[in-house]
């Protein structure tokens, strides 16, 4: 079989594909600040060479208007063999990451890679800005195809693969829907899209992510005063904006922990009782959960009426994400700020509109301006949520994959809180279904200083790929 001497290749190369990822987590492709715009490039064309010498073509595509001012897009495909009859996929993965602060809590330099060998609690892990999020996981990939064209002299196996890594992913994809739409002709070739940036249920215990949730990014700021004023002569005389920020933000949730925006859950479709008792099966413990991030098992807090899986992987949130007002700085300074701001953010599920809830959102807070005060409201960023069919055919051969390549072990079918934007985008402009196939775990502090990726996750993603390859060759 092919693909048993591909799986030896992967094996007996494995320190090759670990320093390959090192070298690409040393880049720091921070694509939200201005100042990595030449780093994030240098990590495209990082990307970019290791899929020409899996043998595949590849473009770097600028993006932006004017083009060149946002981040590349990496587009690559493999043809196929003549006679292979399988699915067209789409593998899409990101290759920036998010900013390393607060710098001072790293054990290691953020963009300086270092394998820690495993302890009581962690495996041997890579520990790096990128490591899970999602240099990682594509690389998992990237060594697949590379392992496939080294022993069979084909690109990807003979399987017909695009493959688009973007560079915006951790900035909000704002180039990536004009992308999609212009290259809608290439793309829509595709029957489905594979993307690994997910998770697993916990150490050997595989798992395929079936629905995402989607994101409504605000920012509100409340004005009052044209300057700054003396606590002392104007306290009890005006509006203080950071008090009456918080008192209308905190009219965001009733008693029963329910966002109280008008039509807020219009889209959210109910669990049904199948789900509900499949996640229970799961054997989830959320108490244990809270201990690993240091809280009591009083900080169970969330809508009434659903556990915190249900909470996490079915409903939506509304979070504060940042306040800011006033003087913040060492010792004090008695002052009523001309303004104060807040970063707000909406979880969504299922069928909810992103825009809709970003325009309800404004509207509530309109509904409830302090006196003598004014809004400004700042549309940050949105993506839908998706939730995927479960029943098809090629699912089923990442079932298989994940199964043979964790030596038995059955995937799990779940769902995860977090936010893939991209797989909406694709659903509503191409009708694109996703097959999420992650090998992350819940303590690998993504997004949080000390990120990690263990070997073993990295392996299995490197074996599951391979395995998946194999499979849609037999289709």
């Amino acid at each position: 079989m092919s693909v048993d001497k591909v799986l030896a290749h992967l094996a007996a190369t494995e320190a090759d594909a670990i320093a390959r990822l090192c070298d690409w987590l040393r880049i720091p492709s921070v694509s939200t600040d201005p100042a990595y715009k030449a780093d994030t490039a240098r990590a495209a064309e990082w990307a970019a060479e290791q899929l020409r010498l899996a043998g595949l073509t590849v473009e770097i595509i600028p993006t932006g208007d004017p083009a060149g001012s946002g981040h590349p897009i990496v587009l690559a495909e493999s043809p196929g063999t003549p006679d292979y009859a399988g699915p067209h996929i789409l593998f899409y993965g990101h290759y920036d990451v998010q900013p390393p602060e607060p710098l001072e809590l790293w054990d290691s330099p953020p963009f300086e890679p270092v394998i820690k060998p495993a302890d009581a609690n962690l495996g041997t892990r890579i520990v790096a800005r990128g490591a899970v999020d999602d240099k990682g996981q594509v690389a998992t990939f990237l060594e697949a195809l590379r392992a496939w064209k080294e022993t069979t002299d084909q690109p990807a196996g003979g399987v017909r693969f695009t493959v688009m890594l973007e560079g915006e992913e951790e900035s909000g994809s704002v180039n990536l829907e004009r992308f999609v739409e212009q290259h809608t002709d290439r793309l829509k070739e595709c029957q489905v899209c594979l993307i690994s940036d997910t998770g697993m249920l916990g150490r050997g215990k595989p798992a395929i992510t079936y629905g995402v949730r989607g994101l409504a990014y605000t920012e509100v700021i409340l004005h009052a005063a044209n300057q700054d004023l003396h606590s002392g002569m104007w306290g009890g005389r005006c509006p203080n904006p950071i008090s009456e920020l918080t008192k209308v933000l905190s009219q965001l949730w009733d008693a029963d922990r329910r966002v109280t925006i008008p039509d807020f859950y219009e889209g959210v479709r109910d669990l049904t009782q199948a789900e509900r008792d499949a996640w229970k099966a799961l054997g989830f413990d959320q108490i244990d959960a809270l201990k690993k991030i240091g809280l009591p098992p009083e900080a169970d807090v969330g809508e009434a009426g659903f556990t915190p899986i249900e909470r996490e992987w079915a409903r939506p949130t509304a979070e504060l994400n940042g306040i800011i007002g006033g003087y913040t700085g060492a010792g004090a300074k008695t002052v009523i700020p001309s303004h104060a701001s807040a970063k707000v953010s909406f979880r969504l599920v299922d069928d909810q509109s992103p825009a809709k809830v970003t325009e309800r959102f404004f509207a509530w807070c309109k509904d409830r301006t302090p006196p003598g005060c004014r809004w400004e409201f700042i549309d940050h960023s949105g993506g839908d949520p998706a939730t995927v069919a479960t029943d098809s055919p090629i699912l089923a051969a990442a079932r298989r994959a994940l199964k043979a390549a964790s030596g038995g072990t059955e995937a799990a079918l779940i769902k995860t809180g977090g936010s893939i934007p991209v797989a909406g985008l694709l659903k509503k402009q191409l009708g694109l279904e996703t097959i999420f196939m992650g090998f992350g775990l819940d303590d690998d502090r993504v997004h949080s200083p000390n990120e990690k990726f263990e070997l073993d996750c990295f392996r299995l993603g490197t074996s599951a790929h391979a395995m998946f390859i194999e499979e849609l060759r037999s289709m």
